[in-house]
C-alpha cells in the first residue's frame, strides 16, 4: 500500500507556475504566508527566478526599490497569490497594483475555484467569474490613476500627499475599506503620474491582467499530514448556520439524519468540497468517498456530484477518502494526551493575526454576508534569539545589531533624506526596549520538508510521545555535531532528554553561521523542543492532563462526585489567582487558570452526559448540583479579573472590571489603620461636627443603596449570562444522544473493541480499526456516481488495498 505524498504533491505544483512567476515580484496574502513557512517553499521560489517575495497586507512603499540594482531592468511582472475570495482580497490587489506603476503583466492566482467564486451567498460574479474580475479590477485600476491625475492637476504642490481612499473606489460596496494607498512621492524607481499625463492615459492599454486557480493552498505539517491556513476563506468559512442543532459556526451542526440541502448548506461546506476535489485532481486520485456525519455527507455529495464522464475514464491512482464530522467526538481534541508535537505547539507563541475583519475601517464581515470565523493561527514562532542569545558576547549579537540599524535606517523615512547615525543605532539595538524586535528578527518555524538523512523531522515525531520524541531530537543533534566535526562536552543521561543536555549542542551547532544554515531544520526543531520541556509548560499541562483523569475517574462513580471536582478546580483556579494579584512582590504560581477551569468543566459536561443522561432534566446534573456549579462560577467571575474578557462576558468588560477594583481598594482601606487628620482637632470645628456628622451618615446611607443595588444589577446580568454558558454546556453533553451516527454505531464499535488496550481511544481511532478489520460500520455512507452498496468491491473499494491512500479529513 503506497501512501500520498501532500507535501511532495504541494512542492511539484509550483513548477506549473514557473512562466509567471520567473523574474516577477510575488505577493503573499496571509493564508498563503503561513502555508508556504510550513513547506518551505521561498527557496525553490527564488530558484524559479522570484525576486522577491512581499506581504500583500503589509504593503510598503519601499517594495518599488527591489530594483535598485543598476544591472537589472525595473519589475513589469507582479504576481500575487491570495488564499481568499477575489472579493475579499480586491482592495489589497488594487492597492498593490497601484503602487506599481511600471507593470505591464499583473497575474493573480487564487486557491478558490471559479465555480466557487459564482456560487459562494452574495457574490458579485458570475458564472465567467475569473474573466470578470480582470475587467473590473482593469476598470478600478483605470478609475484610480484617473482620481489621481484630477488631483495631482488641482494641486501639484501637494505632490500626492493627499489621502486616496478606496471607499468610492470600484467594489466600494464589498470593501468600504478606509485604508489608504501608499504613495511613493520620490521613490527613484516610479514614475510620478503628476508629470506624466500620456502615461496615465495609456496605462490601462499597456496592462495585462490574468486571473488563475492555484488549489494547493495547504499547511503539510508533514508528507501524510495537512491542514488548512488559518487565515484563508475555506478554514474561516461558517460550518454550521444557526439552528437548534448548531453548536458553533466553526463546527458542523449535530448530525440529526438529515443533511443540509440547497439554501442550508453552509458556506464552509462548499469551499472545503471543492477545495479537496480539486486537491484530489492535482494529485492525479480518483477518490472513493465514505461519509459519516451530516455535513460529511453534504461535502462527499458535492464532491460527487462535481465528479464527470471524463474523470471517470481516466487512468488515475485509486485512493480512499474518509470524512467525519468534528462533532462527532469532541472530547478527544478537548484531551491533553502524552504528544511532543502537542505540546510544542501548545507552549510556543503564535504569529499574531492579520484578519481582514480587524483592519481600520473594514467592514467586510457586514458587507460581505457570512460570518467570518477566527481561527487560532498555526504559524508558530519559536524564540530562536532567546535560546541563541545567552550572554552579552554571543556570536549573534553584532548581527543583531547590524539588522536592527539597517531596519531602524529605512524607518526613519522622514520628508527630506537625512543622514543616520549608524553608532547610535547600534546602541539603540542594545537597549532593553529593542528586545521585542530582537525577538521578531530572529524567530523560527516548523518546516515539514526538513530532513534527517531523507526522513522528515516532523513525520518522525508526530506519533511520538513526549520522552521518546525528545530523545529522538537529541540523537539527531548529536549525530549532527558529529557529521560537522564538532566536539561538545555535554554529560547525557540514557532513556531520558533535558534541557541542559539540548541547550549546549544547539547554541554548539549555531555558532557558526555556516552551520546554522546548513543544520537550521534540526536547529529550530530542537529549540521548539527547548521551549515545549520547560518547566513552566511542562507543569501547566501536566495539570491539565491530572485533572482530566480525575474527571474520567469520577464519571465512572457518580454524578455528584463529578460535579464536586469541577467546583474543585474552579476554586482552586480563583483562589490561586486571587494570591497572585494581592501579592505584588511574588509572581503567582497559578497552574491553572480560571481559562482551564471553564475548559475542564466543558470535559466534565461531555463525560457527564455520556455516563449520566438522565440525571437532570436539562442537563446531566440535578437541579442542586448545576446550582452549585453556577454559584461557583458566578463567583468566580467576580472575584477574577482576567475573567471580564471571556467573550461571552462580551458587554459587561467595564463593570466587572470597576467591581473588582471597588472590592481591591475597599480591602486595601480595611487593612489600613483609620488615621485622623491633625486639622479635625481644631477648636472652631467642634460646632459643626453634629450637622456634618448627619450629612456624612445619610451620604453614606445612600452609597450604600446604590452599591447594593448596582451588586444586584451586575449578578443579575451575570446570572442571565452564566445560564445562557450552561444551556450551551447542555448541548454538549447531549451530543451522544442527539448525533444519530453515535446513537447506532457507538455500542458496536464498544463492543467490538472490548479488551482492546486502546479501545478508549477516540472515535476516528475505532471507526479506521474497523474498517481495516474489514467490519461494517453503522451510519457510513459510500458516495458513488452508480448504483453500488458499501464495500462494494471489498477491502480495495476503500482505496487502501488500491495504489494509494489520500490522508483522512476530519473536518
Amino acid at each position: 500500500m503506497a501512501l500520498a505524498d501532500v507535501a511532495k504533491a504541494f512542492l511539484d505544483s509550483f513548477g506549473q507556475m514557473s512562466e509567471h512567476i520567473e523574474g516577477a515580484i510575488l505577493y503573499l496574502d496571509s493564508g498563503c504566508t503561513e502555508s508556504f513557512q510550513f513547506a518551505g517553499v521561498f527557496p525553490i521560489l527564488l530558484d524559479l527566478g522570484v525576486r522577491a517575495v512581499c506581504s500583500l497586507e503589509n504593503l510598503c512603499s519601499l517594495d518599488v526599490v527591489i530594483n535598485w540594482n543598476a544591472n537589472s531592468d525595473p519589475t513589469t511582472k507582479i504576481v500575487v497569490i491570495t488564499s481568499r475570495l477575489l472579493s475579499d482580497a480586491h482592495r489589497y490587489i488594487l492597492r498593490c497594483l497601484s503602487t506599481h506603476q511600471c507593470v505591464q503583466r499583473f497575474t493573480v492566482y487564487t486557491s478558490i475555484s471559479e465555480i466557487v467564486h459564482s456560487a459562494y451567498p452574495d457574490s458579485p460574479l458570475g458564472p465567467d467569474a475569473f474573466h470578470e474580475y480582470e475587467s473590473l479590477l482593469l476598470q478600478d485600476y483605470e478609475e484610480l490613476i484617473k482620481k489621481r491625475g484630477t488631483k495631482s492637476g488641482l494641486s501639484k504642490d501637494n505632490d500626492f500627499q493627499e489621502n486616496t481612499n478606496f471607499e468610492d473606489e470600484g467594489w466600494s460596496h464589498l470593501t468600504s475599506s478606509e485604508e489608504e494607498v501608499p504613495h511613493l512621492g520620490a521613490a527613484s524607481s516610479a514614475k510620478n503620474f503628476s508629470g506624466d499625463d500620456e502615461y496615465m492615459e495609456d496605462a490601462g492599454q499597456k496592462l495585462v491582467v490574468s486571473v488563475h486557480h492555484f488549489p494547493m493552498i495547504f499547511c503539510p505539517l508533514s508528507p501524510r499530514v495537512f491542514v488548512l491556513p488559518s487565515e484563508g476563506s475555506v478554514a474561516e468559512a461558517c460550518l454550521s448556520i444557526e439552528h437548534e442543532d448548531s453548536i458553533s459556526l466553526g463546527l458542523p451542526p449535530i448530525s440529526s439524519g438529515v443533511p443540509p440541502d440547497g439554501d442550508d448548506v453552509p458556506p464552509g461546506a462548499l469551499l472545503t468540497a471543492h477545495f479537496l476535489y480539486h486537491l484530489a485532481a492535482k494529485m492525479d486520485l480518483k477518490t472513493e468517498i465514505y461519509s459519516l456525519g451530516d455535513l460529511s455527507k453534504t461535502v462527499g455529495k458535492i464532491m460527487t456530484d462535481m465528479s464527470s464522464l471524463y474523470d471517470v475514464g481516466r487512468r488515475k491512482r485509486s485512493a480512499g477518502l474518509l470524512l467525519v464530522d468534528r462533532t462527532l467526538d469532541l472530547l478527544t481534541p478537548c484531551c491533553h494526551g502524552d504528544s511532543l508535537v502537542d505540546r510544542m505547539f501548545s507552549s510556543l507563541p503564535r504569529r499574531e493575526r492579520t484578519s481582514y475583519s480587524h483592519m481600520k475601517g473594514s467592514q467586510t464581515q457586514v458587507k460581505l454576508g457570512p460570518s467570518i470565523l477566527e481561527r487560532a493561527s498555526l504559524n508558530v514562532q519559536i524564540p530562536l534569539a532567546k535560546i541563541l542569545r545567552g550572554d552579552s558576547e554571543t556570536i549573534n549579537s553584532s548581527l543583531l545589531e547590524r539588522i536592527e540599524a539597517f531596519l531602524a535606517g529605512w524607518d526613519d523615512n522622514s520628508s527630506a533624506p537625512q543622514s543616520i547615525n549608524l553608532v547610535n543605532l547600534c546602541n539603540k539595538a542594545q537597549d532593553e526596549k529593542s528586545t521585542p524586535s530582537e525577538v521578531q528578527l530572529l524567530n523560527g518555524s516548523l518546516v515539514s520538508t526538513e530532513t534527517f538523512r531523507g526522513t522528515p523531522y516532523m513525520e518522525a515525531i508526530f506519533d511520538r510521545r513526549t520522552k521518546d520524541g525528545a530523545l529522538l531530537v537529541r540523537k539527531w543533534l548529536q549525530e549532527t555535531l558529529r557529521r560537522e566535526n564538532i566536539a561538545i562536552n555535554v554529560k547525557t543521561r540514557p532513556g531520558f532528554a533535558t534541557k541542559s543536555e539540548l541547550k549546549p549542542m544547539i547554541e554548539t551547532l549555531a555558532k557558526s553561521q555556516s552551520s546554522s544554515l546548513r543544520n537550521k531544520g534540526i536547529i529550530q526543531l530542537a529549540a521548539a523542543v527547548l521551549v515545549a520541556l520547560d518547566e513552566s509548560h511542562c507543569a501547566r499541562w501536566d495539570a491539565l492532563t491530572s485533572a482530566e483523569k480525575i474527571l474520567s475517574a469520577s464519571a465512572g462513580d457518580t454524578s455528584q462526585s463529578l460535579a464536586a471536582q469541577i467546583i474543585d478546580l474552579i476554586h482552586k483556579s480563583t483562589s490561586s489567582a486571587s494570591s497572585g494579584q494581592k501579592s505584588k512582590t511574588e509572581p503567582s504560581q497559578t497552574l491553572l487558570s480560571f481559562q482551564d477551569a471553564l475548559f475542564l468543566m466543558i470535559v466534565g459536561y461531555i463525560l457527564a452526559g455520556e455516563n449520566f443522561p438522565t440525571s437532570g432534566l436539562g442537563g446531566p446534573f440535578s437541579w442542586e448540583e448545576e446550582h452549585f456549579l453556577k454559584e461557583a462560577v458566578l463567583d468566580a467571575i467576580l472575584e477574577n479579573a482576567s475573567a471580564s474578557k471571556l467573550k461571552f462576558l462580551h458587554g459587561l468588560t467595564e463593570e466587572l472590571e470597576a467591581n473588582f477594583n471597588r472590592k481591591k481598594l475597599e480591602e486595601t482601606k480595611e487593612t489600613s489603620p483609620d488615621t485622623l487628620a491633625i486639622d479635625d482637632f481644631d477648636d472652631d470645628q467642634w460646632g459643626k461636627w453634629g450637622d456634618e456628622e448627619e450629612e456624612e451618615e445619610d451620604d453614606d446611607d445612600k452609597n450604600r443603596k446604590e452599591k447594593r443595588y448596582g451588586d444586584m444589577q451586575l449578578r443579575l446580568e451575570l446570572r442571565d449570562r452564566v445560564d445562557s454558558l450552561f444551556k450551551y454546556l447542555h448541548k454538549l453533553s447531549s451530543l451522544k444522544r442527539r448525533n444519530a451516527p453515535l446513537r447506532e454505531g457507538t455500542f458496536y464499535l464498544e463492543s467490538n473493541l472490548g479488551g482492546d488496550p486502546d479501545s478508549n481511544k477516540g472515535l476516528l481511532y475505532k471507526i479506521l480499526r474497523s474498517v481495516l478489520s474489514k467490519n461494517y460500520v453503522p451510519g457510513l455512507e459510500y458516495h458513488s456516481s452508480t448504483v453500488g452498496r458499501l464495500f462494494k468491491s471489498g477491502f480495495g473499494r476503500f482505496g487502501l488495498g488500491q495504489a494509494s491512500c489520500i490522508p483522512i479529513w476530519h473536518k
